[in-house]
């Protein structure tokens, strides 16, 4: 090829390459592809109670409203557990991952005052403070949410938040009272000549479901108040000191129970019957009275259609049967605590708190002003009666792990004759001064 064709094929290759650039600058270049970010996963928030179809269960699904609405993004779990599934895994479920993010468990040194001890619970102590619980929680309903390092009740960090309170009281039926020309007693001499009438006249007095053994444990203790005070309560309840079970107090409440079941105070077969056949009995006029907790009031404002009904407490006596409720508690092992907080801070409020109140139950910070029905309105200044006086002795099975089975147990033969009172004693004696011993450093 020659020199000037070389340079002729040289320059027209340059100018190609040139025009090639200038076209490739000038178009606009193809977008990157996106590439989707990976979806959060969506949080789950588990939550377990056996509180349902009552006033407490209306309160907390009121609240489980209020904290959809809140957390939109939240997939909520709510799982029905019955109070007996809960009693026999709790520990077990706690000792593991797959744990709930709250969790209601009956108070006391035998179960929340167990897992606290294992580490098992949140400590929720500054969380309180933070939120403003102990604003709405006083001192004596706090009394079965604190728990020192021995699992020991009334002092020490805060391991659960109770959204209500519950009392032990008589429920009566206004009508049968009225028949026979009955009052509301005001002594316990007058109480039993309440009883007395209804006997003579063929009815037995009481409804009693002590196949539960539980109901029993109620009865026994109301008796036993009669000669009880706050040291022999703390006492006992809170290991607090000696406790004397043939002194007074345990030697009255059970030798007057003993009498009472004598005098034909409850049907002869009471240690067959659950405390659901009591309450139905009660509800279908068969009973003027139930010994039961104001947890029953909603119910019976429901089925309750034939009769006039209404409550009075023991009368003639300070203390009462009764506590701030059932904890709702954070498993130390939660996936989810701050959404298990905002679940107590809703159940806490007062929209919640108010419905549990026209639901018939105890609220601790609901609007009185708004609760429609006076009888429900009664049952809560009757509660608040209670609380200014200090008066809550909360219940008898709570201070040793495992004393329903032993005092329970021991009420039924007591109940059926099997068991004098000075056995009974000393059967439920022994186990809490074993555990006292091993309990306390």
């Amino acid at each position: 090829m020659s020199k000037k064709l070389s340079n002729l094929v040289t320059t027209v290759l340059i100018i190609v390459t040139l025009m090639s650039l200038a076209a490739c600058q000038g178009a606009a270049q193809p977008a990157a592809e996106k590439v989707p970010e990976p979806a959060s996963e969506q949080r789950v928030f588990k939550i377990w109670h056996y509180e349902t179809g009552n006033a407490i269960g209306d309160s907390w699904e009121s609240a489980l409203e209020e904290f959809k609405a809140k957390h939109p993004d939240v997939t909520v779990e709510f799982e029905e557990k019955s109070f007996q599934q809960i009693q026999e895994t709790a520990r077990m479920v706690l000792n593991s991952n797959n744990v709930p993010d709250v969790m209601e468990i009956n108070k006391g040194n035998a179960t929340a005052g167990l897992y606290a001890k294992e580490g098992l619970l949140t400590d929720l102590t500054d969380v309180a403070t933070e939120r403003g619980w102990n604003d709405i929680l006083n001192s004596s309903l706090q009394t079965t949410s604190r728990y020192d390092e021995n699992g020991i009740m009334g002092s020490g960090p805060l391991y659960g938040a109770t959204t209500y309170g519950e009392f032990v009281m008589v429920y009566y039926n206004k009508d049968m009272f009225k028949e026979y020309g009955i009052e509301v007693p005001t002594t316990l001499e007058e109480f039993e000549a309440v009883a007395d009438t209804f006997v003579e006249a063929g009815i037995v007095p009481l409804a009693l479901g002590g196949g539960d053994r539980w109901p029993a444990t109620h009865n026994w203790q109301e008796l036993v108040l009669y000669k009880a005070d706050r040291d022999l309560i703390n006492n006992f309840q809170l290991l607090q000191g000696d406790v004397d079970f043939h002194g007074p107090a345990f030697t009255f409440g059970s030798e007057k129970l003993v009498e009472h079941v004598q005098k034909g105070y409850y049907r002869a077969d009471a240690t067959g019957i659950t405390n659901e056949d009591a309450n139905a009995a009660f509800v279908q006029g068969q009973h003027p009275m139930v010994l039961t907790g104001s947890w029953q009031y909603g119910a019976f404002l429901d089925q309750i259609t034939d009769f006039e009904w209404g409550i009075f407490i023991m009368p003639g006596k300070t203390l009462n049967t009764g506590s701030g409720g059932n904890l709702l508690v954070v498993p130390q092992n939660a996936a989810n605590k701050d959404l298990a907080y905002d679940f107590i801070d809703l159940a806490l409020g007062e929209n919640a708190q108010t419905v549990m109140a026209n639901a018939g139950g105890v609220p601790v910070n609901a609007d009185l002003s708004k609760i429609e029905n006076k009888d429900v309105l009664a049952l809560n200044e009757a509660f608040n009666t209670i609380l200014a006086n200090d008066g809550l002795a909360f219940y008898p099975d709570w201070p040793v792990p495992g004393y329903m089975d032993t005092l329970g147990g021991g009420l039924q033969q007591l109940i059926g004759g099997t068991m004098t009172p000075a056995e009974f004693l000393d059967s439920i004696a022994a186990p809490y001064t074993d555990y006292k011993t091993t309990a306390l450093p």
